[in-house]
């Protein structure tokens, strides 16, 4: 990172007896789009609140661009929040309800009307600011909030669910804004989401969060890829476990006796759970020889699922179920239920996971 933008140390918050947000330690770097994933509770939302100054921290310092924020009051840090509720003033115009905060602070009228055309022409809404809310759809009332916050010039943007409330097609087209406006204005955004397609579209990297824990960050890539935990392997895509016992550094054991190759981080003579996605597993008819260093289990296939663009196939390998996903089903292999199969994939691709 070329500097941190914001620090979390040590942070931990607690409501009474309930502790929601557990010895948090983290680094966002200056101008890095950095997502908080996780379930509901997991404590993601307390955290961003904590950066906003919506919240203070029980206990450990929260830090931006190197300032203690201490107790710190929201207006007084170089930050602004977006939430899932936009909280617009229905009586106010587009310009109106942007220029509001600068109100508020009493900047001069003509710096006032040149930031908010600015602001609004980032958000492209050009031409709709005497517009209301109300004639207004949710995208175009999600950008009106966004240029609400940009229009006081924050280093950092904090952005709580923003998209929540718009429905799929529309969401997955702000995703792309949202990623284009942060590259074009180069400002620190911090997002909180519990949609892993949403955190992997738009981040730089993703800390993922569960029972108040920060369990890992990294690149979309990293945490796809090579997740640390069961709960990251399972809440993010989809994935096969295999219940295994560690025999040692790179190498375990189904229940069967079955020595496979993989990535481990359970100690040896463990119980683990080797973590496969589907889309790594490919699918051979006996005969068919697949590449050498594979692991190889025999299976049959139990079911096949038909996606359109994607096709499924459940094969009872002993031990459990497996599946393969082929994304481009005229190219899969056709297989029938009942056909006996190989079922292979790199050792690399498979993550041994404390159970």
């Amino acid at each position: 990172m070329s500097g941190v933008a914001v620090e979390l140390t040590g942070v931990i918050k607690r409501f009474g007896q309930v502790i929601a947000v557990d010895e948090v330690n983290l680094q966002i770097g200056d101008g890095e789009f950095f997502s908080l994933l996780g379930p509901s509770g997991c404590g993601k939302t307390t955290t961003l609140r904590m950066i906003a100054g919506l919240e203070f921290p029980t206990e450990g310092s929260v830090r931006i661009y190197g300032e203690e924020m201490g107790l710190r009051p929201p207006n007084k840090r170089p930050v602004n929040t977006v939430f899932q509720s936009y909280a617009l003033f229905p009586h106010m115009t587009v310009s109106r309800n942007v220029a509001f905060g600068l109100e508020m602070r009493k900047v001069p009228g003509a710096e006032i009307a040149s930031r908010v055309e600015a602001a609004i022409d980032l958000v492209r809404l050009g031409g709709m600011a005497k517009r209301k809310p109300a004639q207004l759809s949710g995208g175009q009332q999600q950008r009106v909030a966004l240029a609400r916050a940009l229009v006081n010039q924050p280093r950092v943007l904090l952005l709580d669910e923003p998209l929540g409330a718009l429905d799929l097609k529309l969401r997955q087209a702000m995703q792309v804004e949202l990623k284009d406006l942060q590259e074009r204005l180069g400002i620190t955004f911090v997002y909180v989401t519990h949609d892993q397609e949403e955190a992997l579209t738009m981040s730089d990297r993703i800390g993922v969060m569960h029972q108040g824990r920060l369990l890992q960050v990294g690149t979309p890539e990293e945490i796809y890829e090579h997740p640390r935990t069961r709960f990251i392997a399972d809440f993010i895509g989809e994935t096969n476990f295999l219940p295994v016992t560690v025999a040692g550094p790179g190498e375990v054991r189904l229940a069967g006796g079955e020595a496979l190759r993989a990535i481990t981080h359970a100690v040896a003579g463990t119980s683990a759970v080797l973590a496969v996605r589907p889309e790594k597993v490919s699918l051979y008819r006996e005969g068919e020889a697949p590449p050498s260093g594979c692991n190889c289990l025999l299976g049959v296939v139990k079911r096949r699922v038909y996606l359109g663009n994607s096709l499924y196939y459940h094969v009872d390998v002993g031990a459990a179920t497996i599946r393969s996903r082929y994304d481009n089903a005229p190219g899969a292999p056709a297989l029938a239920e009942g056909e006996r199969v190989r079922a292979a994939w790199d050792p690399v691709s498979g993550e041994a996971l404390e159970d």
